[in-house]
């Protein structure tokens, strides 16, 4: 996991993108999250270089590979054996990789996490169910979703 400051330059950037963008289908936030999702893409690549895409497949595109970007708005530090999320209804996106990054409410900073080829992820992933409880921590699953613990990100 790697730490990143969110500039003053990196928020403006991410307000402009998330005020452009039109509402998205199924967006679990209504739209709120956008902020979140593109200072996760400016994260990802300020740690790990490529151009931001913004199509439905993919966010990122480094040396010829493409990555989604899935951020998560937290409320504390990441640890390994949280999870990483995949939307159900975002599973025929054509990316060849998932990335991973948390941004608390506050976007004072942000954790690169790691990644996942796409087909590592579904072999890797569990599938949990709207309205299903992680009997680990007694979260309540608010969409249909895949996910994988923080360690097994690489």
């Amino acid at each position: 996991m790697e730490r990143i400051t969110i500039t003053d330059a990196m928020y403006a950037e991410a307000r402009r993108q998330a005020d452009a963008q039109p509402l998205l289908n199924n967006s679990i936030r209504s739209g709120a999250g956008a902020i979140y999702g593109f200072l996760g893409e400016l994260i990802f690549v300020a740690v790990k270089g490529g151009e931001q895409a913004n199509t439905y497949d993919w966010d990122i595109e480094v040396n010829g590979v493409t990555v989604d970007v899935k951020t998560k708005c937290v409320t504390s530090e990441p640890r390994p054996h949280y999870d990483c999320s995949v939307a159900a209804f975002n599973t025929s996106q054509a990316c060849d990789y998932y990335a991973f990054v948390r941004v608390p409410k506050d976007c004072s900073a942000g954790w690169y996490l790691g990644a996942l080829a796409r087909d590592v992820f579904y072999r890797e992933a569990r599938f949990w169910q709207a309205g299903e409880i992680d009997d680990r921590n007694g979260w309540t699953v608010n969409a249909d979703c895949w996910s994988v613990p923080i360690s097994t990100l690489f």
